[in-house]
């Protein structure tokens, strides 16, 4: 054994380094963390095929993405908890087999209450996956490769959150919904095994002495009744439902007694006290509303298209393909722009890409070609990258190791959260803003508009051959349907108009962050 001698010339054992290259660690945690967003995001294109599936409607299928949703959410917050006390692999191999055990019930569903039950063990094992995989890249990187550590975290969650569309649409046009969850059983023994042999264990972690069980209630009924309100709420029309208001209630009442419970009890299972830290608060929240404005065009994007122009699953999937090709560009050339370049710049850069890329989707109209969506989506993957990895590396950079988990768990929560609330809310402002414009537009629907009887004259022509009172029947159905369909468009716009103006208003806000010198960094 090597031995290192004292003053005393009593030998002392030498303490083993880390032997295990960098790189070998990064795949080890990311294969997991890259097909757990693959699954997540793939999912919400095949609804409508796991709907017909099993005989259900697309609100009863929607449980599908609700169930994960609210596990994910759940089990977020807790990664620091959990880590310390399992320890660093045996925490990561519970979790990935959790995950990968909630992937074969998925397949292997002969009804929709199991799939739903499979989506629930899924969002248990994968929720812990991200966070965890951005602290262990923060500790196992040294500084001056920061940058390379969070490109490679950006390419596992932004990379696969944007290509799940495309490959959810390919797979459900070409095969079976089930495969979008059988191509992660292989994939989850493979994670194990490479944890077992590749991850070290945790060094100088305080293990929990209790359980917040309080707090834990507390966590789990507040997200539990705000992702059900959020899911529900327009279907039920939002606060014109009682159930709905209660829960609301409920939802914010144990919002405000979880923050107050684990900012005064003595072992709380989430340490809130990090938000004291800026760079920790500030770059929450820029990484939440980046997060705001991809998940929206992800969700619009594909359903204009699906909707409005009559896209396939595959074409509508595959709208966001330019956006995966620039974002791995983009990963390439990041390490060493973070590394030589100011931080802030690159984020304030990246804002005003996200916010130039979304404008230009205000500029859609129904008779768009497929190559329109191009150039949007190439300068939405520039933006995406140059504000995800530069926030990602100072969010986390000045805490102190021991709070990195819990530091990384928190963020992935708030992150979650507001995608949650934008999904939904985009979904309500569509809904409402297109009634809204159908008010206004359908005074034009007059017979004293001489372009609308112009309109109606010629269209009433192309159905002759039928009685004159059904022509002209016919053809003021075919005139609304187009007036549905202008209002529907118009709503889609002022949605991305109002995101692009938060992109540019998001600018300024990176300066705010502090970059750390290297003598800065805590231990």
């Amino acid at each position: 054994m090597d031995t290192e001698t004292t003053v005393t010339g009593n030998p002392l054992p030498k303490i083993k380094e880390n032997a295990t290259p960098i790189w070998l660690i990064a795949i080890s945690i990311l294969l997991p963390t890259s097909f757990a967003m693959l699954a997540t995001s793939a999912t919400n294109v095949a609804i409508p095929y796991i709907a017909g599936f099993f005989g259900s409607t697309v609100d009863e299928a929607n449980w599908v993405i609700t169930t994960y949703m609210i596990a994910n959410a759940i089990l977020i917050p807790m990664t620091g908890w959990f880590e310390n006390y399992m320890g660093r692999v045996l925490f990561l191999k519970v979790f990935i087999s959790i995950f990968t055990v909630g992937s074969l019930v998925c397949a292997m569903a002969h009804s929709l209450n199991m799939l739903v039950l499979g989506r629930l063990i899924q969002g248990i094992g994968g929720g812990p996956m991200m966070p965890i995989s951005q602290a262990i890249l923060i500790a196992s990187f040294p500084y001056n490769k920061r940058g390379q550590a969070m490109a490679l975290f950006g390419l596992a969650v932004m990379v696969f959150s944007i290509l799940g569309p495309t490959f959810g649409g390919f797979i459900v046009d070409n095969s079976a919904w089930q495969w979008i969850y059988l191509v992660n059983i292989p994939i989850g023994i493979f994670s194990v095994v490479l944890v077992h042999c590749n991850i070290e264990e945790l060094k100088n972690r305080i293990k929990p002495k209790s359980i917040d069980f309080v707090g834990f209630a507390a966590l789990t009924l507040w997200l539990l009744t705000m992702q059900i309100v959020l899911d529900k709420g327009q279907q039920y029309n939002w606060f014109d439902c009682t159930w709905v208001c209660w829960l609301t209630g409920i939802s914010v009442f144990s919002f405000i007694f979880f923050i107050v419970w684990e900012l005064e009890y003595k072992a709380p299972i989430v340490n809130l006290r990090v938000f004291k830290d800026k760079n920790f608060f500030i770059g929450t929240i820029l990484g939440s509303s980046v997060n705001m404005i991809i998940y929206v065009t992800i969700v619009l994007l594909p359903s204009f298209l699906q909707s409005l122009m009559g896209y396939n699953a595959v074409l509508a999937g595959m709208s966001l393909a330019p956006r995966v090709f620039s974002c791995i560009v983009m990963l390439l050339l990041i390490g060493p722009m973070v590394e030589y370049l100011d931080n802030r710049l690159l984020i304030a850069t990246g804002f005003f890409f996200l916010g130039l890329s979304t404008i230009m989707y205000a500029n859609l109209n129904l008779g768009i070609s497929f190559n329109y969506v191009v150039i949007p989506n190439i300068l939405m993957g520039i933006g995406v990258i140059l504000v995800f990895i530069p926030v990602s590396g100072l969010v986390l950079g000045t805490l102190p190791k021991s709070e990195l988990s819990n530091g990384a768990g928190l963020h992935s929560l708030c992150k979650c959260v507001m995608t949650a609330f934008v999904v939904s809310m985009s979904s309500t402002l569509v809904a409402r803003l297109s009634q809204l414009h159908q008010t206004y537009l359908v005074k034009n629907l007059s017979n004293f508009n001489l372009v609308f009887q112009h309109k109606l004259h010629a269209l009433t022509g192309n159905f002759i051959y039928f009685s004159n009172n059904f022509a002209t029947h016919k053809a003021g159905v075919l005139l609304y349907k187009q007036l549905l369909a202008q209002s529907k468009l118009m709503a889609y716009v002022d949605v991305f108009e109002l995101f692009a103006l938060v992109a540019f208003v998001l600018i300024p806000f990176g300066f705010l962050l502090k970059v750390p010198k290297k003598t800065e960094i805590k231990k």
